[in-house]
């Protein structure tokens, strides 16, 4: 992948009409759009239809957690949606992981048709060390990514979305071909509600697939400019790993 396919663009914004002048304006400086849960709830598959008809990518970013049944079956309309990459919590276990990714197999089969990949949600961006303890959990955001990311791994799916500072730490235990999504990442020192943020030229040095840009972007006063800052960032990144 070249240096923009490595960025997704987040539309969390709060109407269809603001998404699709976002998907307009930069699907030839971005390689994929997010989805998330509000623009999901707001326009449904509405979104994901106008996107892929204006020939950019989808990554819906719903987080599925449930009983494996219920997960499997929602990662099947997704396929059936056309979507490119779609995301599940790893805290849902391996049997929903597993069966999720047999679900998206066999129907890709059936439609022939290209399948989504799918990666697993690890820690959230916006937990740490704290808010884990007063979850009840006693283990460090870093543990327990690990843990999960050798769980989704042993089911067999693509990748994870984990933060930046566990990108190194992923890299080494599941390979150069897992694929790792980072959002957080952040242009300026504003952090929002991410505790765990990383700059794009770091992320990919540390070995991010993907990286995900939003208010970091589109707050911006000449975001176009700032996503071609960003891309040349991380075409330096890129060509210093091939050093």
């Amino acid at each position: 992948m070249d240096a923009k396919e490595r960025m997704i663009l987040a539309l969390d914004v709060g109407s269809f009409e603001e998404a699709r002048e976002l998907v307009t304006q930069f699907k030839d400086h971005v390689g994929m759009f997010k989805v998330g849960k509000q623009l999901f709830t707001l326009c449904g598959t509405r979104i994901v239809g106008f996107i892929k008809r204006r020939h950019a990518k989808v990554f819906l970013d719903l987080k599925y957690h449930d009983i494996p049944n219920t997960v499997s079956k929602a990662a099947i309309e997704a396929t059936k949606l056309g979507v490119d990459m779609f995301n599940v919590h790893a805290s849902g276990g391996l049997a929903m992981m597993s069966e999720t990714r047999t679900a998206v197999y066999e129907t890709a089969e059936k439609l022939g048709c290209r399948r989504p990949t799918i990666v697993a949600v690890t820690v959230l961006t916006s937990i740490d060390d704290a808010e884990l303890k007063r979850m009840g959990l006693g283990v460090s955001a870093e543990e327990l990514t690990r843990r999960l990311a050798l769980l989704t791994k042993e089911a067999g799916l693509d990748g994870v979305v984990a933060s930046g500072l566990e990108i190194e730490l992923i890299r080494e235990l599941c390979g150069r071909a897992f694929v790792i999504v980072t959002p957080g990442v952040r242009i300026t020192a504003t952090k929002d509600d991410q505790k765990r943020t990383i700059g794009p030229a770091d992320a990919i040095l540390k070995g991010a697939t993907y990286i995900v840009l939003g208010r970091t972007v589109l707050s911006a006063k000449k975001p176009k400019e700032t996503l071609a800052q960003v891309e040349e960032q991380i075409r330096d990144a890129l060509s210093g790993q091939q050093e």
